[in-house]
Order: C-alpha cells, then sequence, then structure tokens
C-alpha cells in the first residue's frame, strides 16, 4: 500500500495542486494530513484522494473544515488520528508539542507517527517506531515538500514540490 503524506499546506493553493497531482499519479491508497491547512477554502482542492487529517495549530474555523471535509468524502478526526493501514498502527499528530510528539514515538504502540508543524522532514526510528515528517508543502520560501511511505518495504520517499 502506497501512502501519501502532508502537511502543513498553510493556504498555498498552487503547491496544494502540485501535492495531489502526485498523489493521483502514484496513485495512492491513503493520504494523510498532519494539519494546519488554515483556511477552509483550500479542502476542495484533495477532492478525490482517500484523505484524513487532522488539525493543527494554525487551522481556523474548524466547523467549516469539516464541513469542507464532508462536501469531499475525507475524514478529519480532530486533533490526533489513529488509523490502521495494512498491518501498521499510524499515529497522525500536528506536533504542536514537541513532548507529545517524542511520548508517542518512544511509547512503542505505534508502528509508525506522522507530523507536522516543524516544517523539516525527518526519517527516524526510535525503538521500533517510524517518526515521519513530510516538512511543509507550503515551502515558506524555501523547499516545500511532501512524502510516500510504502507500507510493505516501510520505504520513505520525500518529493520536493517544484
Amino acid at each position: 500500500m502506497l501512502i501519501g503524506l502532508i502537511s502543513d499546506t498553510h493556504d498555498h493553493v498552487p503547491n496544494i495542486k502540485k501535492a495531489v497531482a502526485e498523489f493521483k499519479k502514484r496513485k495512492v491508497d491513503l493520504v494523510l494530513h498532519a494539519g494546519d491547512y488554515c483556511s477552509p477554502f483550500t479542502i476542495p482542492e484533495f477532492k478525490g484522494l482517500n484523505l484524513k487529517g487532522i488539525f493543527g495549530n494554525n487551522d481556523g474555523d474548524k466547523y467549516l473544515l469539516i464541513s469542507k471535509f464532508n462536501e469531499i468524502d475525507a475524514e478529519i478526526a480532530g486533533d490526533f488520528l489513529k488509523v490502521q493501514a495494512d498491518g501498521l498502527l499510524i499515529a497522525v499528530y500536528h506536533g504542536t508539542y514537541a513532548e507529545i510528539t517524542k511520548s508517542l514515538c518512544e511509547s512503542g504502540r505505534y508502528d509508525v507517527v506522522v507530523s507536522g508543524h516543524i516544517h523539516e522532514k525527518v526519517n527516524r526510528v526510535i525503538g521500533e517506531t517510524m517518526h515521519i515528517n513530510p516538512g511543509t508543502a507550503h515551502g515558506f520560501g524555501e523547499e516545500a515538500s511532501i512524502a510516500f511511505l510504502d507500507t510493505e518495504t516501510r520505504d520513505v520517499e520525500f518529493v520536493v514540490l517544484d
């Protein structure tokens, strides 16, 4: 199974479109968004993907975000998401509090922890748990990125959004 990972889109519609095109091109089975969409108007760009996400610390109108997710038949789970995918237990948490991210990784309860917030790519193993941060899809004048997780091989690939 191929999972697309994205975070910190921060209303950057051109990069959201690039990310969605890459997810569709690679025929991902699932997309996990680790928060910070910011404004609800960006959510329709994700239509056609099997999208599951959480809130970040910069997300505005949460009720309208929920409504927009419902309109595209996607799921937003609040501040934390636990999902089973191809035998892996995956936790998704924005990363607002570094100690919570660290605790999730060190707990040993999850095969994979996906986070965002710091706008930096991370691919490391803590104990038996993979910690992946796809970086920021916005880019903020630097490198905008997304990631892919192959659940069979557990390989992680980062892709820069040109």
